[in-house]
């Protein structure tokens, strides 16, 4: 069985840097699947053709759930203005130095799934710029603006009908 794993990641506090949380309760809702509650991750409820989680941040305990997939779709904000306001992109694996030792990217989570776990899941994300980073639990029009359009995408991913899009 083909396996997707959307993996959204975020500080819901943070007014648009909680955005993959929102995208995350959008696309449950359009598969039919229970929205998450503020601190449930979905991980409890894994088991579908299709899952879907949000996290805080991505940590190097996450990679044995991830190494059970085919694809992975990572649902993040983004900040860099050059970048447009949103952006799929493949992801592949790729060594780094981490700023924090607690956090990872999605290409050093996909270096280690395949040194590690010897797995290579076809990988993407897609980012939405953020434009207010405030201590509040809002996001910005700009960003509210990108949700319908991020949440396509997404849903393009999952009807590709095979692992590269």
């Amino acid at each position: 069985m083909f396996r997707t794993i959307v993996v959204g990641y975020g500080n819901i506090d943070r007014a648009d840097d909680g955005v993959a949380y929102v995208l995350i309760n959008i696309l449950r809702q359009n598969l039919g699947q229970k929205v998450l509650s503020e601190g449930d991750t979905g991980l409890e409820e894994l088991g579908l053709p299709v899952d879907s989680i949000f996290l805080s941040q991505l940590m190097p305990e996450i990679m044995e759930t991830l190494a059970a997939y085919d694809r992975i779709i990572f649902v993040d904000a983004h900040v860099d203005a050059g970048a447009g306001d949103l952006n799929c992109l493949k992801v592949t694996p790729e060594y780094g130095i981490a700023s924090f030792t607690h956090h990872m990217t999605p290409a050093g989570i996909l270096a280690f799934l395949q040194l590690l776990y010897n797995r290579d899941p076809a990988s993407y994300i897609v980012s939405v710029r953020g434009f207010d980073f405030d201590f509040k639990r809002e996001l910005s029009s700009a960003t509210s603006g990108l949700i319908r359009p991020a949440v396509e995408k997404i849903l393009q991913l999952l009807q590709a009908d095979c692992i590269n899009v």
